[in-house]
């Protein structure tokens, strides 16, 4: 199943029905599938969004989605509930919007879930043909993927896992929301080659720090750094040997977030690949980092 009818069938019928009539085409460069409480079902179509032909979501269709996101355990996906999140199979990351409940600790889950965002996955292999050379000229060394959401940051790691993977390097990937591999149940939806080791649900910079002691990598990878826990959590690793290889919000040219600008400093970082989306076409480039 494609990473488009892996989100579709996660749809109770009725809305299901309605992603099913989206054309081939549209198919093709839908980047999510949005449900809103009260509105018809829409689908992300190159940055814009487009209403499909059903009734309006209701409260059980949310919860449906939920359900079938979580194989009917939803009890059990209170840590991911807690980040916004759910993973469900194929790779598809359900985004959770609602009413949050709070306790001492800060944000202990949501309750009257309002929308869902569905990623749709894509797994494209040869997207890394255009700048392989540039990325393993002499060998290759820690690279930053830079993009603006939705671009195909994670795609693009995917498949730079997968080639360094198969040329026999040991690579480990912190998949905190199982959107690398699409693993479940401990089956990855995606191919990574044979020499990739995947935690995935653990929070990026302890699943990473558990990989560097447990199974000797050569490249460790993660998927956008969000702050300076995931920052120290690399430069850890980059202190014990290993290569990096991971994503962040940005654009070409722009400043990049605080703690990435940081290990960019100390040289942690040797190479960005940056990607640009317009229209739905994608760009890949690479270039020698600031202080490298």
């Amino acid at each position: 199943m494609d990473g488009y009818g892996a989100a579709a069938a996660l749809l109770p019928a009725g809305l299901r029905t309605g992603a099913e009539g989206l054309g081939e085409d549209g198919r093709a460069v839908c980047e999510e599938l949005r449900l809103r409480l009260g509105r018809p079902l829409s689908a992300l179509l190159a940055g814009r969004e487009y209403p499909l032909a059903t009734a309006a979501v209701t409260e059980t269709d949310l919860r449906a989605v939920a359900e079938a996101a979580t194989g009917a355990s939803l009890h059990a996906a209170t840590e991911q509930l807690r980040a916004g999140y759910l993973t469900a199979p194929g790779g598809v990351r359900v985004g959770v919007c609602g009413t949050a409940v709070m306790g001492p600790g800060g944000m202990e889950g949501l309750r009257h879930i309002s929308s869902m965002a569905l990623r749709v996955p894509r797994e494209a292999v040869g997207c890394a043909d255009g700048i392989w050379p540039a990325l393993t000229a002499g060998g290759f060394r820690s690279c930053l993927i830079a993009a603006p959401p939705g671009a195909g940051k994670t795609t693009l790691l995917r498949e730079i896992v997968r080639r360094l993977s198969a040329e026999g390097t040991r690579v480990a990937v912190a998949d905190e929301r199982g959107e690398i591999a699409g693993a479940w149940d401990g089956a990855a939806a995606f191919d990574l080659g044979p020499c990739a080791d995947v935690l995935t649900g653990a929070p990026k910079a302890r699943a990473l720090s558990m990989l560097v002691r447990a199974m000797n990598p050569q490249v460790v990878a993660m998927d956008e750094i969000g702050g300076e826990e995931d920052a120290s959590a690399l430069r850890a690793a980059a202190g014990c040997g290993a290569m990096l290889l991971a994503t962040v919000h940005g654009r070409r040219g722009e400043s990049l977030p605080l703690a990435c600008r940081a290990l960019l400093e100390t040289g942690a970082f040797r190479r960005v690949a940056w990607i640009e989306a317009d229209a739905g076409r994608r760009r890949y480039g690479v270039e020698r980092a600031p202080c490298a």
